[in-house]
């Protein structure tokens, strides 16, 4: 009779152990970083920011005649999809979900009123003026009150983004933001306002100076 000959296992080879070894070392590591067991070392390996801007520079100098009477705040939530027509979202497709928040201001150019708009009587104690209608300025995003809240994106917009100088990029959102809230700008009482901040501040100037009746109106 033949007994059975046991085998006996297999040696690991020393360069496995060395890369078994390696791997476990870098788990306990950066499981150390994670959880923050290794202060000193996460300090050590962390981030620095460098600011190596240069100076900024002068381009150019504009008088500005305007009365800046009236500002508003503005919030929008903008949910911007890309789908492709034959694919899956998982696979090629873009869902952003951004919170923008920028303000609009109203103004009146005082720039604009001619020799013919303005009226004193002889003994200047009365005065009319004409001034052009307010007008809206454009829309200013705040960055600081502004984000993303989600992000979502298939595999080829992943990749994509590999190989991109500028990976989720948020330039088509923000255009949107501002569009929205140059939108809502119109339709409220911005420029309502800015015009009867614009009287109260003429009317309280003009009867500093001696007027007693002071009238301002507002045409094209």
């Amino acid at each position: 009779m033949t007994t059975p000959v046991k085998r006996l296992p297999r040696r690991m080879p020393g360069w496995a152990k060395v890369v078994a070894a390696l791997v476990l070392v870098l788990v306990v590591f950066f499981a150390g970083l994670r959880l923050s067991v290794l202060p000193g070392l996460k300090d050590l390996f962390g981030t620095e920011t460098h600011d190596r801007s240069g100076p900024a520079l002068l381009k150019s100098i504009q008088d500005i005649s305007r009365y800046d009477a009236a500002s508003g705040n503005f919030q929008v939530v903008v949910d911007l999809e890309k789908d492709a027509k034959l694919l899956p979202d998982a696979i090629r497709g873009t869902r952003t979900l951004y919170v923008g928040a920028g303000t609009v201001d109203a103004y009146v150019d005082l720039g604009k009123v001619g020799e013919n708009d303005v009226k004193v009587n002889g003994d200047r104690t009365s005065a009319t003026l004409r001034l052009p209608h307010a007008q809206l300025g454009r829309p200013a995003l705040d960055p600081d009150r502004s984000y993303a809240v989600s992000k979502q994106r298939g595999l080829f917009d992943r990749l994509g983004d590999l190989f991109s100088d500028n990976p989720n990029g948020e330039q088509a959102v923000q255009k949107l933001a501002v569009r929205h809230i140059g939108d809502a700008a119109k339709e409220s009482e911005l420029t309502a306002r800015a015009e009867s901040n614009t009287t109260g501040m003429l009317e309280g100037l003009l009867r500093s100076l001696g007027f007693k009746e002071v009238r301002v109106s507002y045409g094209s």
